[in-house]
């Protein structure tokens, strides 16, 4: 009974000796004069360039590349068979594509493209067309079919969202004004006008009727792009030529396929990596593709 009632005691003279002495419940800090960088101290870590950066991404994509199995990929023929085998019960069911790409390289654009399929496997969707324009071109925009046609004026709906397009042109005049507020948010989203891909142009008739009949594709902000390609019912010539014609403008775009042209030597532009191809339907497995 004594020791249960000392146990309080005990307990408080513990207390009052560490409050006694400040030396036990002040914490120690100590610096490291190597640790403490000095004021206007520049760092001596070398920033590799981005060509060396570039070339260290190809290397890492090789290697990753080879770590891949390939074993049960099938030729484009073989697939096609035992899609339709699958789908034999459903006629109207589509040829899923699917390619990756590798965005992790420098300076590397989110591919996108128009094509006109040879046929469409689903009716083709209204294009939503956006032009910066004034005067005379603003009349020939809205003309030619341009939804929303409007000068500087428009940034604001578009920074808010409540003006989207899924094709975006703009006139020289223009170009520059729109750039500092809508090059970052365009920009990332495939939608910045630019002079390289034709959407900055004079010509904004001639280039709304240009692609009136033909169809957009574009990945997302991995890499990945997804698009019908066929339908169960098509015959096996018209899938593989649908195939074909989209495989050629991804690769055309994304710089795997060389340039005929010797002028184009000298001006490369960056190759955006295509790590893989499949062909799927709704009720089959994604099956890579070989001979793409």
């Amino acid at each position: 009974m004594l020791a249960l009632f000392s146990l309080p005691c005990r307990r408080s003279a513990v207390v009052a000796s560490i409050f006694s002495n400040p030396a036990r419940i002040s914490r120690q800090f100590t610096t490291t004069p190597a640790l403490l960088a000095k004021k206007g101290q520049t760092s001596t870590r070398r920033i590799p360039s981005k060509k060396a950066m570039a070339a260290k991404l190809k290397r890492r994509a090789a290697k990753e590349a080879k770590l891949v199995d390939h074993s049960n990929d099938m030729s484009l023929d073989a697939a096609i068979a035992v899609l339709r085998s699958v789908e034999v019960a459903r006629p109207d069911v589509c040829y899923e594509l699917f390619v990756k790409t590798d965005l992790r390289g420098v300076g590397l654009a989110v591919p996108k493209g128009r094509i006109n399929i040879p046929r469409e496997p689903k009716p083709k969707a209204e294009d939503t067309i956006l032009v910066f324009a004034e005067g005379i071109q603003s009349e020939e925009a809205k003309r030619a079919g341009a939804q929303i046609v409007g000068g500087t004026e428009l940034i604001e709906g578009v920074l808010s969202g409540r003006l989207r397009a899924n094709t975006i042109l703009c006139t020289p005049a223009l170009i520059r004004a729109i750039t500092p507020r809508l090059g970052r948010f365009l920009g990332p989203l495939g939608l910045m006008p630019t002079e390289r891909r034709g959407t900055v142009t004079d010509d904004i008739q001639g280039y709304i009727k240009r692609i009136k009949n033909s169809a957009e594709w574009k990945a997302d902000r991995t890499g990945n792009i997804r698009m019908p390609i066929g339908r169960m019912d098509f015959s096996i010539d018209e899938v593989v030529t649908n195939f074909r014609y989209v495989m050629e403008s991804i690769k055309r775009v994304t710089g795997n396929l060389k340039q005929r042209d010797a002028r184009d030597d000298n001006n490369q532009k960056r190759v955006t990596p295509i790590t893989k191809v499949t062909l799927s339907s709704r009720g089959a497995p994604s099956i890579p593709i070989s001979d793409y």
